[in-house]
Formats: structure tokens, sequence, C-alpha cells
């Protein structure tokens, strides 16, 4: 499940020029389910939201940066699912939505988010989008700010490119992932090309 957080000073959704929902200072939260997500990323993304630290205290002089979450400040909170999230333009310029949930399994893992989001705080105080709705998002970043938060963050590749057994053999998921000073030495001794310098050059 992916999620982008944005800090706002209010926020609303309006569909076929109808005002569905608004708020005022807050989160605006856009969501997105995966092909691959299960209820335990929609049990867990709730907290990650609710507990992002993205307000200054006030209370202090001079002010504490990145102190308050949106609960401690009282504030509101904005839903509103949003599958393209999840698009990929890595081939070409269409983008493309396989990483995306199917309609009927996205429609049941959303909603069981908003409502755990709304369990897990005032439900007067979530609102919602309309789901799979052309809407119109409106919103005043405060900031701006915006934070992007995965369920299942894409892991780092090797920057070395070197897997256990040596250069450019891809690691197995049994295998260590250290790399031995002598092999990295020994391997880039391999790609090292040899320049001569002419003898006249010399004289």
């Amino acid at each position: 499940m992916r999620t982008v957080l944005q800090r706002v000073k209010s926020a609303s959704v309006t569909v076929d020029g109808q005002l569905i929902s608004s708020i005022g200072r807050g989160l605006l939260v856009l969501a997105a389910i995966s092909k691959d997500d299960t209820e335990k990323d929609i049990e867990s993304m709730p907290a990650k939201i609710l507990k992002a630290k993205l307000w200054d205290d006030e209370s202090t002089d001079p002010p504490g940066k990145w102190k308050k979450n949106v609960v401690e400040i009282e504030g509101e909170v904005l839903c509103v699912s949003q599958f393209t999230l999840l698009a990929s333009m890595k081939k070409g310029n269409k983008p493309s939505f396989h990483q995306s949930a199917s309609g009927l399994k996205a429609k049941e893992l959303y909603q069981a988010f908003f409502k755990k989001v709304q369990d897990s705080y005032q439900a007067d105080k979530v609102k919602d989008g309309l789901f799979a709705a052309m809407m119109d998002v409106a919103l005043v970043n405060d900031g701006p700010v915006t934070i992007q938060i995965d369920t299942d963050p894409p892991k780092m590749d090797d920057p070395t490119s070197l897997g256990p057994s040596g250069f450019g053999t891809p690691s197995d998921s049994t295998a260590s992932t250290s790399v031995d000073v002598n092999d990295l030495v020994n391997n880039m001794t391999r790609i090292t090309k040899e320049f001569k310098i002419p003898v006249e050059l010399l004289e």
C-alpha cells in the first residue's frame, strides 16, 4: 500500500459540482492499494499516518521542528483513493497500472483502511472522498509538506553490484549480502584499463 500525505490548511473533494467532503487544518491522504496488499498492510498504515510528526511545537521558544502529529494538533484527515500512485513509466510514455489492485479488492481494502483510520482517531475528524469517482480535489498545501509512505518499501540494490560469489552475480535470499574487500579490489582490477605512454613522450 502506498499513501501520500500532504500537510494542508484546507482540502476538499467535489464530484459533479457537489461538495463531498472538506477539512480544515490537517492531512490530505492519497491512498493506493496494490495487487499484493493484504489486510496486514491495511492494519499498519493508519498508525503510520496518524503518528507522522509533520507540525512544529509552537509551545516552545523557539518552536520545536517536526514535533507534533495530526492527533496532537487536533487536526482533520481527508482520505482520497488514488490508484494512480502506483503507476509505472518504465516503458514508453503511457503509465502502466499493473501494480494496482483490481476494482473489487481495491474497494474492500480501501474501505477497511478508511474505517481503521476513523477507529484509530475520531470518526468525525476523518473524512472520505468518493471511491472510483472522477473527483475534483482542492487543497492548500501548508509548507508545502508532502510525504510518501509505503507499507513495503522497495529494497535498495547492492551499490557495488556484487553478489557473494563474485562480480555481477546476484545474491540469493539465503546468502550473505556482505562484500569482501579483497573481492572488490579483484573485481576492480578486472575492469581496469591499461594505458601505455609512447616512449618518445618520455624522452
